[in-house]
């Protein structure tokens, strides 16, 4: 029998050259009107037993062709468990080679665990039932899809939560399932004293057409939704617009932009150290809460990440620094590994959306430890 492969869903993206048998050459779609492109997400029908060669070619020009080596592909055969897919990178052509014996009728396989609009939809419904939870809908992509805003406890430092502005970094939603289930979890001590001190607004989702259509960094108008906090548009990035503004209204004592890096193999925090009005008390609060995740949790760690601006130099097109600048909050972006973590591997799973909930509790646990002084 010869395979079968589509990518006609949710977030699917493939495009199929060849099959030969078990065998196939294939190559990921742009983004609609961008040149990104390293997301991809599709099905295999086969037969049980079935060892599989797939090769996903021209990798070369993809966005983060670093990402590539030493990085093996998503599996699943249920949906709701990820492993790892045995896969190798020639990094001479730029094609990423990909293994796996069919243990069913139908495979799935994706860059990192998808997180569908389906399931997002499940997400707000549960939360918004919750006593004390309201649900916004802070403004409409541009193609009509809500951008969706939880707000909850009763505090007066004001916390913003917001993710997938880049939208295949999917990992960063299950930190959000993971983060909202702690939060809505009363027995919880932690999120009891967060929603005694704190009111809570969460966005999710930031980008849900690229989410939808299965992009991985920009909207349905082909642009990078966190080059947009200086100067957004309804015309070009309104998901934007209407979070910078509902921001505007309540103000922010202190933010996390949630992302996944393709790349770097570990997990860490980018700050605004570059911002022209940055003070002593902010960037100490900063450092303290970046030294005290990393003393709570193996996961986390603060010896690789990215390069610091210098003073006055940051970009404020970016969110985190618009928003250090804009409110003199504290504010920080988060990312999680697409590959592994470096210092924790996980042979079966690599990085996984079980360990991005599970750094979502250990995120807002440290946030609880350090409220008062934030």
């Amino acid at each position: 029998m010869t395979i079968q492969i589509t990518s006609a869903f949710d977030s699917g993206n493939i495009e199929v050259h060849e099959i030969d048998s078990t065998s196939a050459t294939l190559s990921i779609r742009k983004d609609k009107d961008s040149d990104f492109f390293q997301w991809f997400h599709f099905r295999v029908t086969c037969e049980i037993g079935d060892e599989l060669s797939l090769n996903i070619t021209g990798l070369k020009e993809s966005a983060y062709p670093q990402g590539w080596p030493k990085y093996d592909a998503c599996v699943s055969e249920d949906r709701e468990y990820w492993g790892r897919a045995d896969s190798s990178y020639d990094e001479a052509i730029g094609t990423l080679s990909i293994k796996y014996i069919a243990a069913s009728n139908i495979v799935w396989f994706a860059y990192f665990a998808p997180y569908s609009m389906d399931r997002h939809h499940d997400l707000i419904a549960e939360v918004a039932s919750v006593e004390g939870v309201i649900c916004q809908t802070l403004g409409h992509s541009l193609e009509g899809q809500p951008i969706d805003c939880l707000t909850l406890g009763n505090g007066e430092k004001k916390v913003w939560l917001y993710a997938r502005q880049h939208p295949g970094e999917s990992m960063a939603e299950w930190w959000m399932e993971g983060a909202l289930e702690m939060l809505t979890d009363y027995a919880d001590p932690h999120a009891r004293r967060l929603l005694d001190k704190c009111t809570f607004h969460i966005v999710p989702n930031m980008n849900p057409d690229g989410s939808c259509r299965g992009h991985l960094r920009t909207n349905y108008a082909g642009i990078n939704l966190n080059r947009e906090w200086h100067e957004p548009s309804v015309e070009k990035s309104p998901e934007v617009l209407c979070v910078r503004n509902a921001m505007d209204k309540t103000g922010v004592d202190f933010a996390m932009d949630v992302h996944g890096d393709e790349a770097i193999p570990a997990v860490f925090i980018a700050g605004f150290e570059g911002i022209p009005s940055i003070t002593k008390k902010q960037l100490e609060h900063y450092h303290t809460y970046r030294d005290r995740l990393a003393q709570r949790t193996p996961d986390f760690q603060t010896k690789l990440g990215y390069p610091t601006a210098a003073k006055g130099k940051a970009n404020l097109s970016m969110s985190t620094n618009q928003v250090a600048e804009r409110f003199g909050a504290v504010a920080m972006t988060l990312e999680m590994p697409f590959k592994d973590n470096r210092d924790l591997p996980d042979d079966e799973q690599g990085w996984s959306p079980e360990r991005s909930k599970l750094l979502a509790r250990e995120c807002l646990a440290t946030l609880a430890e350090l409220i008062d002084d934030i």
